[in-house]
């Protein structure tokens, strides 16, 4: 089954762009090969093809849901609706091209993994303590959603082929 896991934000309005930073982790971390880390930016049409060309979505992205900043939710939205309020800093909301994507045919299994931000404080490229500090369960969250192991996400590619290479040299070893 493919996944996407697509992360929404603008980077440029400090925790509103913690969609973005979370992919931006994700990437060092091991994932299976049928999994796809994008980094969605602002949101904006051209990320419909997402909606239609994988069978899973997970969606990470800012919520101004009245939370205390930093709780991180994972919800299975079906409708537009059930999206909870985003802040507008991007192009088109995540509401917006899901309702577009519905229009051009059946949506994928989508899980939403928020995290809830104040009120943006102006321009900033750093997250605040309490959304920095939120990353790690944001990232479990979308391991959850894979059903993925969350201990497997803390092994780096490079160490799991190291681990990799020294299991089948010692199997090497044994034949002989």
């Amino acid at each position: 089954m493919s996944a996407l896991v697509l992360g929404i934000g603008n980077l440029l309005m400090g925790d509103e762009g913690v969609g973005v930073h979370a992919v931006r982790r994700l990437i060092d971390q091991y994932l299976p090969g049928d999994v796809k880390i994008v980094d969605g930016g602002t949101g904006g049409f051209h990320l419909l093809s997402c909606f239609q060309d994988y069978d899973q979505l997970v969606l990470i992205d800012a919520a101004a849901d009245g939370q205390e900043p930093g709780t991180v939710s994972t919800l299975e939205p079906v409708y537009a609706s059930d999206y909870p309020p985003s802040l507008t800093a991007h192009d088109i909301g995540l509401k917006d091209l899901v309702e577009a994507a519905a229009l051009l045919g059946p949506l994928p299994k989508t899980s939403l993994v928020t995290v809830s931000v104040a009120e943006p404080r102006g321009l900033s490229l750093t997250l605040s303590p309490e959304i920095e500090a939120a990353l790690p369960s944001v990232l479990a969250a979308v391991r959850r959603c894979l059903d993925l192991d969350t201990e497997v996400g803390q092994v780096q590619a490079p160490d799991l082929d190291a681990r990799l290479e020294r299991t089948l040299r010692e199997l090497d070893a044994t034949r002989h």
